[in-house]
């Protein structure tokens, strides 16, 4: 017998820290579209600045996509205006 103490091995967290898609999109024409993960709840930041209209993003790329105005197309979808600068995107919980 030794009077040792048993040291015990880290492990790192089983938990993975689960990350949204790197593209996203509200429109379900799209193959980006993802019920399951809009239902969740993503959140947006873009150029430091939490945004809450966001039609569509690709954070590899660095852009989103809002809607301008009140304005729409022919076929009733709202106008989108591309914007690009730094996009953080996570699951709001």
């Amino acid at each position: 017998m030794t009077d040792t103490p048993e040291t015990e091995t880290e492990t790192p967290a089983t938990a993975a820290v689960e990350t949204p898609p790197d593209r996203l999109t509200a429109d379900p024409a799209s193959p980006f579209f993802s019920s399951e993960t809009l239902q969740r709840g993503v959140g947006v930041r873009f150029k430091g600045v939490e945004k809450f209209n966001v039609e569509e993003y690709c954070v590899s790329e660095g852009w989103i996509r809002v809607p301008v105005g009140k304005g729409v197309d022919r076929r009733g979808r709202p106008l989108l205006i591309k914007l690009t600068g730094d996009v953080e995107v996570w699951f709001k919980e």
